[in-house]
Parts: C-alpha cells; structure tokens; sequence
C-alpha cells in the first residue's frame, strides 16, 4: 500500500520487493542500497548540517478511552551492547527468520533505515523534562493515517545536547519495541571482531521514551485460535479448574475483563461462535504460576501471557507451537474471526510497564508479543547512514 504511494516511500528501502526479473532472491536488498544512495543524490534525504539528537512527540487517542495522550521521545544514536552486559535489556522472545531479513538490509544499505523504541528509568521525570524544555531549530510536523499528530524538532545546540546526553549515562534502556532490529545490529557489530577504537557499526537509532511519561501507553495483543474441537459446554468444563468460568456476550468480554483488571483481578475472554463468549476469572493466581512451571521466575510465570500460553493453552486445550494461532491488536477483529470459522478468539489485558521493567530486569523474556506500546514510531522520520560516521 504504501509503496504504490509513492516512489520514495521509506518502505522501498526497509521492505524491498522482489521483481520477476530478479536473478535471485538478494537482489532487492541491492535494490534497496541502489534507491537508498539516489534519494541522496537526488536531495529527497540531506544530511543535517551539524549533529543533533531529535525530539518527537506523537499525539494521539488511545482506542476505547475518550482522552488525548502525548508521548515524548528522543531519537539518537545508542551503542550496541550484547544482551549479556545488562544495558540494553530484552523483554520478547524474537522469531529467527525475522532477523535474516533484517542482517540483509543493514549489510546492504549500511545504513540504520528506521528506529526502534526504547524505555528508560526517569523516576523523577527530570530527564523528560529537560527534553520538552530544549530549544530545538526547527519544526516538521503531519498527521499520519493512524490518525496521530507526528512532530519530529532537531535540537543541535552543543550545550543543550550535552547536557540531555549526561542523564543517559548511568541509564538502563528497556527495548520496548524492535528487539529483531537490535539483535540484527548487535550481530552486525559482532562480525567485524576486535577493533583498535571506535566505529560506526557501534550504534543504531533509538528513540527513546521515560518510564513516566503519562503518554506512555501499552495495550494488549490478542489472539485468535483457527480451530477448537470442544463446544462452549466441555470448555467451561475444562476451564472451572482454575478460573470462575461466566458466559457473557462476545461484544462485552473486553470491558468485562477490563474491569476485573481494574480491581485487581486478572482474567481473560473467550469469544466464541454464536456470539456469546466466557470469561475465565482467576481464582488463585498463586497456584495459576505453580501449573505454568518451567524455570522462570514467579513474576514471568503471573503474566497473563504465560498463563494463556502455557496452561489454557498447553495444559488445558493441548494447543502446542505457534502455527494453532493468529495475532491481532483489535478486538473487533478478534471477535469476527469467530464468526467467520476460526474456532475461539483469547482476548487480553495488557502486562503494565513495571511487569515487563521487571521480568527483563531478571534476565528473562516474555513470549513474542506480549506486549504493544501505541502508537508506533513513525518510519523513515531519521535515517542514519554509518557511511556519515566521524
């Protein structure tokens, strides 16, 4: 969609296509460098004339809540650091095949093309606040089809730069999203081995949001099984072992569920063909973590992503691997699925921020999407060429 756009599309760079005359399947990745250094030529991408970090906000409404919210960001570059040093922390397993895609870019283009989101500690909001306080020299701003207000500010005054840079230096960065990109870039450091000094593969982009940002919103990812082979009956049945099982209508599950989460509970809704669903209330989250087992700790093992995986998925539905279920972040699309064949749709509360701070903290990760912060960092707003490093 967004190729037909235009030909100087982001997505030409960072998702090339293969055309039918390719004379194999790594020509688009040449294809990419080719267009990449063009749009250079051409003045569509002009390098800034003195180094600056960016601050970006996006304004934007959260779905099912009536208010606006802001989030503010910085984009700047970030050293690689393995996962193993404790700087830079994971949250997500990561699917292999994505990575392959991603090491082919990079080595082509040489160029980070796009940024990732990180997390950091800011508990007083002091570095948040010296980021919305810079002066910055100008201002670019849209609104994208998501319907969020996008504002990117270059601030380069040497002073202001240094003194928003020195908070970061004792900081922690929680990849919140694009762990697949980070690790590509980290392995394409490691290739290179031992170096006398510094060099550009060191880095990548980041923009780079405070825990304590009000604007900082996380929602849940839902998902959709294609096929269950037990009526809405055998399921209650099999579900009243651990949860206080209650039938309410398909279209109500999320704010049913919502609200246990509010007061304290944890719960999740089954939709199911028919138009009516269950919502499985937890009745002792405690012996809920024991029957996740496995070696993780008690904080990965209460998430609501490893209780669903592991035991109403495993151990209740005998649903193993990842092939059973699709992914989707809304839940009117998680409820027509039933309604169009596929056999129950799991929807979701999201994990807080403190959850996932605190299972990556401890070394561990959660299933892949488990988490979603919205919205996501707008493509081709910052281009990093490792080619312009000095």
């Amino acid at each position: 969609m967004y190729a037909a756009r235009s030909a100087k599309n982001i997505v030409h760079l960072t998702l090339p296509e293969s055309q039918p005359d390719d004379r194999s399947k790594f020509v688009k990745y040449a294809r990419s460098a080719a267009d990449l250094a063009a749009w250079r030529r051409e003045g569509v991408l002009q390098p800034e004339a003195a180094p600056a970090v960016y601050r970006y906000t996006q304004t934007f409404s959260v779905p099912r809540m009536p208010e606006k919210f802001t989030r503010t960001s910085m984009i700047a570059l970030i050293k690689t650091e393995p996962y193993s040093k404790g700087v830079v922390l994971p949250h997500e397993q990561t699917f292999p095949k994505h990575k392959e895609d991603r090491m082919r870019v990079l080595e082509a283009t040489r160029a980070h093309l796009e940024c990732i989101f990180g997390l950091y500690e800011d508990p007083s909001g002091g570095v948040l606040d010296s980021l919305k306080a810079a002066n910055a020299e100008s201002r670019h701003e849209c609104l994208s089809d998501d319907g969020v207000h996008q504002v990117l500010e270059p601030i380069s005054d040497p002073a202001t730069v240094a003194a928003i840079l020195q908070q970061f230096e004792d900081k922690r960065i929680w990849i919140a999203d694009g762990h697949h990109r980070y690790e590509t870039a980290v392995s394409f450091r490691e290739k290179l081995g031992e170096q006398p000094g510094i060099v550009a593969e060191d880095f990548m982009m980041m923009a780079l949001s405070s825990m304590s940002d009000p604007g900082l919103a996380l929602l849940p990812t839902h998902r959709i099984v294609k096929k269950l082979d037990l009526s809405a009956d055998e399921l209650h049945q099999r579900f009243t072992a651990h949860f206080d099982v209650s039938e309410a209508p398909n279209a109500t599950l999320l704010d049913d569920i919502e609200a246990i989460a509010a007061a304290g509970g944890k719960a999740f809704g089954v939709a199911l063909p028919g138009g009516n669903g269950l919502i499985l209330k937890v009745r002792d989250l405690d012996a809920l973590a024991n029957e996740v087992g496995g070696e993780g700790s008690v904080d990965l093992r209460r998430l609501d992503v490893s209780i669903l995986h592991s035991v109403i998925f495993e151990k209740m539905l005998g649903l193993t691997g990842i092939d059973f279920f699709d992914y989707t972040r809304d839940p009117d699309e998680a409820i027509s699925a039933v309604e169009n064949g596929a056999g129950g749709s799991f929807l979701m509360n999201p994990p807080s921020v403190e959850e996932m701070r605190v299972v990556a903290l401890k070394g561990e990760k959660m299933p892949q999407k488990s988490t979603y912060y919205f919205p996501k960092i707008l493509s081709g707003l910052v281009v990093w060429s490792l080619a312009d490093f000095d």
